[in-house]
């Protein structure tokens, strides 16, 4: 969907959805867009869900709902970060009044609305008889598909949410977070079950990057997996293993590369190009790429986010994932750019030639500055979303993948270990053989969910997917306690002023909701 003009399909969300409240005294027909008049065909329904999409991209926010998602990952303290965002989560130190909770909530719920509006309207239209059935059924699989994902991704990290199906249109209309997470899977489940029937299993070019058949069968198989219902996680990904056509990449770093964007393993990402359209860039690399990384080479000096040296070192050094998830080197503007032709630099361009940076741990106090050989760093820079060498840190090409086989397969490993069914070393071998690891056998059930766990969290380190899947595994004071343990561990390797509480188990639901929202409670630990 890289030629989509997000900036145009947002205005007419304004006009719909804004327009229409300021003309309720009106007596005469209005012979201008609202939001009752505006989706009457199946092509301007279309239209409408590709407005939703935007919000899982950059969309209009610097606070992005997948960069608020990297913030909320330095709580477990494997990624920090020296910005105030993610310093004060990786002290602990989250609030309901915080920024990045509160946009991430209102980006969700806008979506939602959106999402919801769009699911009436495609039944109207069908009721109506309207032209292109098939569209219709489409955008409406696409909607439910959406609608399940920002609920999905609201409950991983709130727990009791409010929950609408209708869209909102006054304060009288607001939910309730009674009951809330129960409410929210149900629904997940029974939009993703409608949705993957809805939808196709695959589309022609100009249609890539849509949710599929089989993107609603994963983020389905994640969903069984958070409700515990591990027969249905096991059953749901063997159709997906046995029946989707995708295998892993041979090159784990392919599954970020721009070159195999929407194929191979990758079931389901958010379309970035800032080539097609200014608009639908990424501001991921700018936050992760080191401070000194020259700014003709895409640097910006922020470097706001990184991964600790004692999480990067968890690694085997034999594991292949080492060189798609880190940044092993890359040029640097210590101390300068050297002359041309001196050694060792590494030549991005004749006009840039520039002292090369490698992992290595702390430089030493008795470091020479002007030696190119001691130029080492020790922070675990992210290499998935970076892109080394651009000319400019807003041009970035890398799509935002939300659903990849590998999750599916760790997912499917999970689901028949605690089900006791099923092959439970079947997905996790085949993740472990493509990072170059021997194969596990002989574990016990609790040492397989503890090897699981760990799986998990080196495959995923920095996509937003750490946190949530700790704290989905984890119960605070009790056995067994993933999250509790990491975070223990950066306090205590780190020295860091924290305790671990309750609140590192469950992010606050934003103050302006709490206060606007007579039907929706606080979360017991704030």
């Amino acid at each position: 969907m890289k030629t989509i003009n997000f900036k145009f399909v947002r205005l007419i969300w304004v006009i719909a959805l804004i327009i229409p409240l300021g003309c309720s005294d009106l007596e005469e027909n209005p012979d201008f867009t609202t939001q009752e008049n505006f989706f009457s065909t199946a092509e301007q329904l279309e239209l409408g869900v590709n407005a939703v999409y935007d919000g899982i991209g950059y969309g209009r926010d610097w606070f992005n709902h997948f960069y608020d998602r990297f913030v909320f990952e330095c709580l477990v303290g494997y990624q920090v970060g020296w910005e105030k965002g993610p310093l004060d989560f990786q002290n602990g130190n989250v609030n309901p009044g915080d920024d990045y909770i509160a946009t991430y909530w209102r980006i969700s719920y806008e979506n939602i609305n959106r999402a919801n509006a769009l699911i009436q309207k495609a039944d109207q239209l069908k009721e109506n008889g309207v032209p292109n059935t098939a569209l219709i059924d489409r955008v409406k699989g696409e909607a439910l598909f959406l609608r399940a994902f920002y609920y999905y991704n609201l409950v991983r990290y709130f727990d009791d949410i409010p929950v609408t199906t209708e869209k909102t249109l006054s304060d009288k209309d607001l939910p309730s977070n009674e009951n809330g997470k129960r409410v929210a899977l149900d629904l997940i489940e029974a939009d993703l079950n409608t949705a993957a029937a809805l939808l196709p299993e695959s589309y022609t070019s100009e249609n890539i990057g849509r949710a599929t058949h089989w993107a609603a069968l994963g983020l389905l198989t994640k969903a069984y997996l958070q409700d515990e219902k591990w027969n249905e996680a096991r059953t749901t990904a063997e159709t997906i293993v046995n029946d989707g056509g995708f295998a892993l990449f041979d090159d784990f770093a392919d599954n970020f590369a721009v070159a195999t964007e929407n194929s191979g393993e990758r079931i389901f990402e958010a379309q970035v190009s800032s080539s097609a359209n200014a608009g639908e860039n990424q501001n991921y690399h700018q936050h992760y790429i080191p401070g000194d990384l020259p700014n003709d080479l895409g640097g910006v000096g922020w470097h706001w986010i990184n991964a600790t040296k004692a999480f990067r070192e968890k690694y085997d050094p034999a594991d292949k994932r080492i060189a798609g998830t880190f940044i092993t080197e890359y040029p640097s503007t210590r101390p300068g750019k050297t002359a041309k032709g001196e050694l060792p630099i590494v030549h991005w361009s004749d006009a840039a030639p520039y002292n090369l940076s490698r992992f290595g741990g702390m430089v030493s106090a008795d470091a020479d500055p002007n030696n190119p050989d001691e130029l080492i760093f020790s922070d675990g820079w992210s290499a998935k979303y970076t892109e080394m060498g651009i000319s400019n840190s807003n041009d970035t090409e890398k799509n935002i993948v939300y659903v990849r086989l590998a999750d599916i397969l760790l997912g499917h490993s999970e689901a028949a270990n605690e089900s006791g069914t099923g092959d439970a070393y079947f997905g996790i071998n085949l993740v472990r053989a493509r990072a170059g690891l021997e194969p596990l056998s002989g574990l016990s059930q609790d040492a397989l969910r503890d090897a699981i766990v760990n799986e998990r969290v080196l495959e995923f380190a920095m996509e937003c997917e750490t946190y949530p899947e700790l704290k989905r595994k984890s119960t605070f004071g009790g056995s067994p306690d993933y999250l509790g343990e990491y975070i223990q561990e950066f306090i205590d390797t780190y020295d860091v002023d924290r305790t671990l509480s309750a609140k590192d188990y469950v992010l606050p639901i934003p103050l302006n909701e709490v206060l606007g929202n007579p039907n929706v409670t606080q979360n017991p630990a704030y």
